[in-house]
């Protein structure tokens, strides 16, 4: 029986209040607060770490990959591709963006469910979101950054599979046309009248035929929504009980878009029992409804990371001002050292994606020296082989400071440039970047651990490129300012 297997989230680490925001722009109160990407994440980076979550400890391989993401990084370049070579996954599976409604990650599931039904083997479906708003919308309020994931396989896994219904139907409550950067919304009681109170009971009481249950049985009602207060009198028309409604985590992450049933899902399994049922519902274009009932599994597999984790590793980020220019919603001077041409050679990119994107060195196989980059002799003085390393995956591997620099006169978005070398457990050394830092978290001796990044923007062509940074391991809780 279908059913997932694992899942994954990844928020970042930043969090704005509301407050904040609306001070800023000379008004009174705000609660709560929202995810805010670092200069140096996107929908891309975010995705590989929810999907690095969600295949911690997965045994067996993945035969394809779906990325669902309405704010992807590029139009014309296939973005799950970059996702899978960042994991390292085979490059023998399939590989799809899906876009274009705020459903495309449950629509991915459901695809990737029907797959695996047909006898295919396990999917990944990942799904993220970093929406972007005009300042004083409303939507900066109510939007947050962040990515989900969830593997799809043929046993029941966590949760089984028990049925799934969509309507599709053109109903226009907010869109973005091509080449404009915000969403544009129609007005609110009527995406909530004639659109979530007529389609999304409609779709539930499909999906509850098909799975042979009633709406007085879901334990747990995951119902994202874009118009403040509707899902208690959602569920009253769909005879769903309102102590089933699940967290909508707005309070501390916001609305993640594409990804935030799935994010909404990972909250309810922390905390779910064996045999409850979940309905998973996801509105754009018509709905989707997918409905699942937990196993006996969840019991040992139950994982505070699958979100909260994720949640608790926070730093408040005061700035509103910085918040825009990482946006790029305020033109700021950068300097002359900002003045420097970053093309990519695509053909280096394509050489060394597996070093670049994977993070893959090599491995003497005669004395099990790690290295990166890989190379053809063996840097063990003692050994000394010639072209035998074998490919060496660094991702994953856990890693300490051995020296560092907080550099002011490199230009970075975020000053002070912080970069070091580190020592990988095991073996293998690597100079690199190091992000999500602020003020004395790294020392000599601090535990790091890799995360992917954006290294560079090429303004000029509308290209980024990817690598690999050091973050610490663990992050105090307590408020460090602007959160650098």
């Amino acid at each position: 029986m279908t059913g997932l297997s694992s899942i994954g989230t990844y928020v970042p680490r930043l969090r704005l209040t509301r407050k904040t925001i609306l001070t800023a722009q000379g008004k009174s109160g705000g609660s709560g607060e929202r995810t805010i990407c670092n200069w140096d994440e996107d929908s891309l980076t975010m995705a590989v770490e929810a999907a690095r979550a969600c295949m911690a400890g997965a045994e067996g391989p993945v035969g394809g990959l779906a990325l669902a993401s309405t704010s992807l990084p590029f139009e014309e370049r296939q973005n799950a591709t970059i996702v899978a070579t960042a994991l390292n996954l085979s490059e023998d599976i399939r590989s799809m963006d899906m876009g274009g409604t705020q459903r495309a990650g449950t629509s991915a599931m459901i695809a990737a469910i029907d797959a695996v039904d047909a006898g295919g083997p396990d999917r990944l479906v990942v799904a993220s979101d970093h929406r972007q708003t005009k300042s004083a919308a409303p939507q900066e309020l109510r939007y947050g950054d962040g990515a989900g994931a969830v593997r799809v396989s043929a046993d029941a896994g966590i949760a089984e599979f028990l049925a799934a219904h969509t309507l599709s139907v053109d109903f226009i409550d907010h869109y973005r046309g091509q080449g404009q950067r915000f969403d544009y919304y129609w007005e609110e009681r009527w995406i909530r009248d004639e659109g979530y109170f007529k389609l999304i009971p409609q779709a539930l009481a499909a999906a509850f035929e098909k799975a042979g249950v009633s709406a007085d049985e879901v334990t747990h009602t995951i119902l994202p929504h874009a118009v403040p207060r509707t899902a208690e009198a959602i569920c009253k028309r769909a005879g769903l009980r309102p102590e089933s409604i699940a967290d909508s985590l707005q309070n501390q992450i916001g609305d993640t878009g594409v990804a935030h049933p799935f994010v909404m899902l990972a909250g309810v399994l922390e905390k779910a029992k064996p045999g409850e049922v979940i309905a998973l519902v996801s509105f754009g274009q018509g709905c989707d409804v997918i409905i699942l009932r937990t196993t006996a599994l969840i019991e040992d597999k139950r994982s505070e990371s699958w979100l909260s984790d994720g949640l608790a590793r926070r730093a408040e980020h005061t700035s509103y001002t910085k918040y825009l220019s990482f946006n790029g919603l305020i033109e700021k001077e950068e300097g002359m050292r900002a003045e420097v041409d970053y093309q990519s050679a695509m053909t280096q990119i394509y050489r060394r994606r597996d070093m670049l994107l994977g993070l893959v060195g090599g491995k003497c196989p005669d004395c099990d020296t790690p290295q990166f980059p890989r190379s053809r002799v063996c840097v063990n003085p003692h050994c000394g082989s010639f072209a035998t390393q074998t490919p060496y995956a660094f991702a994953d591997k856990p890693a300490t400071v051995v020296s560092w620099s907080a550099d002011h006169l490199t230009y970075t978005p975020d000053p002070p440039a912080r970069y070091g070398m580190i020592q990988f457990d095991g073996g293998g050394r690597v100079f690199t970047n190091f992000t999500d830092v602020a003020g004395p978290e790294v020392d000599v001796g601090t535990r790091m651990r890799m995360v992917f990044r954006i290294k560079e923007f090429d303004h000029k062509r509308g290209f980024r490129r990817y690598f690999w940074k050091a973050t610490p391991q663990v992050i105090p809780t307590a408020e460090t300012g602007e959160g650098a």
